[in-house]
């Protein structure tokens, strides 16, 4: 192996691709895109993680496994209403075909996983509460991000899982590539469209900065760690629920919106007695937009916090509750300017 490792990267154009490749810049980095180009990389190469070889003609594919030591497998469908099938074809048959190349090209897999393999338990349709018109469907993101890490267990190549929580925008200035489920939430925040949050206040809400989650894999990379787990989070430095609308609504303050902080109320309640009498009477799209919320919530609420990897030897260091309050500030302003709200932003003329 060279001393820079050329490095196969998947999912270059998305929020942790994108993030990555700053940190593989001593390295020689061969971004796989499917449609979306990407900037950043050494070379650029089109191919399709769901069909054999990626895609690629027998000599690419021949070239590629020669040259290649070492593959960051970012590449997945995140999205929770994407469904079943078109999840765990990427999710997990996409893995398979990175696992058959890594196992050519005698290379070690950084595969991304998520934190939230570990709370299956926590979807709605595990707790055995109805979904309601919810279109997010977090189980089928989770089973295939499960059936994923047992794809890479039982393939016996050198590999390191890496398991990052909720992924927010920079941790200093909170930009990110592409707007989150959690930017969701927060836009309706600031918007003061959730009168209430269902989750009980003392709820570990966790998240991590998008360059906490690339300097860990470019450090295992760099350390040419072969095997292990490695918990991206913030673990028991995850603020609670009450405390995030409580930092949020200061952030909002300093952009000169006035957002009262929702009121927080726990699961039973809202199947109780608010989704019943209240959210039945909606209209279908905000009654769907509620649900879906509740779909996400489910798997906060109550919930012990993630181990945390962050701070042991060879990888960077946890931000601690100061560091991460910091970087869900940076992510709200981020967000507000983005979307022009506040007095500060609304009169800005758009780049």
């Amino acid at each position: 192996m060279s001393s820079a490792p050329t490095v196969l990267l998947t999912g270059a154009s998305g929020v942790i691709g994108t993030a990555l490749l700053p940190e593989l810049s001593d390295c020689h980095v061969i971004a796989l895109i499917h449609r979306t180009p990407v900037h950043g990389a050494d070379e650029l190469l089109a191919g399709d993680l769901t069909a054999p070889r990626l895609g690629l003609d027998a000599t690419v594919y021949n070239d590629l496994v020669r040259r290649v030591d070492t593959v960051v497998h970012c590449a997945a469908v995140t999205d929770f209403s994407s469904g079943a099938e078109a999840t765990h074809a990427l999710n997990e048959a996409g893995t398979r075909q990175i696992v058959r190349l890594v196992a050519d090209a005698d290379a070690v897999l950084y595969h991304v996983s998520t934190a939230f393999v570990a709370r299956t338990e926590l979807t709605r349709s595990s707790l055995g509460h109805e979904s309601g018109d919810a279109s997010a469907r977090p189980e089928d993101y989770l089973d295939s991000k499960r059936a994923g890490e047992q794809v890479v267990r039982s393939s016996g190549v050198p590999a390191v899982i890496i398991r990052p929580s909720v992924v927010i925008g920079d941790s200093r200035t909170g930009e990110i590539s592409a707007f989150q489920g959690m930017h969701g939430m927060l836009t309706g925040l600031l918007r003061g469209m959730l009168p209430l949050v269902p989750l009980p206040p003392a709820s570990p809400v966790d998240f991590v900065s998008q360059d906490v989650v690339a300097a860990t894999i470019g450090a295992l990379v760099r350390a040419r760690r072969r095997d292990g787990e490695v918990w991206v989070t913030a673990g028991a430095h995850a603020p609670s629920t009450g405390r995030v609308l409580q930092l949020v609504s200061e952030a909002a303050s300093e952009v000169g919106l006035e957002v009262a902080v929702p009121r927080t109320v726990g699961p039973e309640m809202v199947d109780r007695l608010i989704r019943p009498v209240f959210i039945a009477n909606l209209h279908p799209r905000a009654r769907r937009r509620f649900d879906d919320m509740l779909a996400m919530t489910a798997l906060f609420a109550g919930a012990r916090p993630f181990p945390s990897s962050l701070g042991e030897p060879g990888l960077p260091p946890h931000p601690g509750s100061l560091g991460t309050e910091s970087a869900l500030r940076a992510t709200v302003l981020h967000l507000a300017q983005a979307r022009r709200l506040g007095r500060r932003f609304a009169e800005q003329v758009p780049a």
